[in-house]
């Protein structure tokens, strides 16, 4: 994988020197980012309550690989006090710490807005009061643009396609109007919102990653978050997936190794795209619908899982695909890793890890 670009945009702004913050660092982003950051002799700082299942063992083996150069502070993004302590030294944040998922947005909106939107503003504020703020990276959502139920689409045999050419070429550029949808998309929204006013009214250094469905090792997906490995660990299970709508909604999907590149073009870039935001996915090379999808696991596996059917869901997009042009023009950024090899590749890992894994899933239904 190619470490940096070699124009002016591989120019860090003090990159790869100094601790770097990863906020929901053993989740499974953040435990992909931070190995690469290790392995490239990075100092980081996994800062996590530890609540989603499955994380534990995420920061076990960060720990086991790399030793010490694995700083690890335990604690809550709604904490103002543990985020002042673990920003104190960092050179570089990435904010993944948040609440996942639009059902649990739905049943308690609350805590989706202290997590998302309070915590996001904490740690900016603990941030901003560095004498030398360092930068950040956040991974909002596609959801910020709502259900985009007005965009026209052309249903085929297993997909829908937009009717709109550009569209159906390039995918949802970020010149889109947002319109968040759901409590969910309104506290990501709002973070969304904070970072980059906090980069203009402020300078603290920032940039938004609007993501689409990321996927790859050391994820152990449910049914709120992480539908991808989540069909795939039912196929391995022999359990059944129940599809919310008629399958044939689309997704760019993006293999973690390219993300972790994205990651380090947009830190290394900070100077140049400090205050934007960039939609980020595996873009019009790399979409499926759930139909095409299972067709995949179905070659993979050997036998296609059993499916049942729901009805849709609110705020459920039937189309998204993320335009990522303005991600390249700034960065050199592409998505290097096709459909086809980042699945194998998953599912490799989820087979070398089938005795680590949960048990029983709390759940085996899954929106994208």
């Amino acid at each position: 994988m190619t470490r940096s670009v070699g124009d002016r945009r591989g120019t860090p702004r003090g990159a790869a020197t100094g601790s770097a913050l990863i906020t929901g660092g053993a989740g499974f982003i953040g435990t992909n980012l931070a190995d690469r950051l290790l392995s490239d002799g990075r100092v980081v700082t996994i800062f996590d309550n530890l609540s989603r299942p499955g994380v534990d063992r995420n920061l076990r083996w960060l720990c086991d690989r790399h030793g010490a150069s694995v700083r690890v502070e335990i604690g809550d993004i709604r904490d103002a006090r543990a985020v002042k302590r673990a920003v104190r030294d960092a050179t570089q944040v990435f904010h993944f710490a948040a609440q996942v998922a639009v059902t649990t947005s739905l049943l308690d909106p609350l805590n989706d807005f202290e997590v998302n939107a309070r915590g996001t503003l904490n740690l900016l504020e603990a941030m901003r009061a560095r004498p030398d703020p360092p930068s950040i990276v956040f991974t909002s959502t596609n959801k910020v643009y709502g259900d985009l139920e007005d965009l026209a689409l052309d249903a085929g045999s297993t997909r829908y396609s937009p009717s709109d050419a550009a569209v159906c070429r390039y995918g949802v550029s970020e010149a889109r109007p947002i319109s968040f949808h759901s409590p969910y998309g309104c506290s990501k929204g709002t973070a969304d919102q904070y970072v980059l006013d906090y980069a203009r009214t402020f300078k603290v250094p920032g940039a938004v990653f609007r993501m689409s469905c990321i996927y790859g090792p050391h994820q152990c997906g449910t049914e709120d978050q992480g539908w991808v490995a989540h069909f795939l660990i039912n196929a391995i299970k022999g359990k059944p997936i129940t599809v919310y709508g008629d399958g044939m909604q689309v997704r760019d999907i993006l293999f973690v190794d390219d993300l972790v590149e994205a990651f380090l073009r947009a830190q290394a870039n900070m100077d140049s795209i400090s205050g934007q935001a960039f939609n980020i996915g595996g873009g019009p090379s790399n979409t499926t619908s759930l139909v095409e999808l299972f067709d995949c696991i179905e070659t993979l596996h050997g036998e296609r899982p059993e499916l049942e059917f729901d009805n849709w869901r609110a705020a459920d997009q039937r189309y998204y695909v993320s335009d990522t042009r303005r991600f390249r023009n700034a960065t050199g950024w592409h998505a290097k890793t096709s459909v086809g090899a980042g699945l194998e590749a998953l599912y490799r890992w989820l087979q070398q890890s089938r005795a680590r894994l949960p048990m029983q899933l709390a759940s085996d239904t899954v929106a994208p």
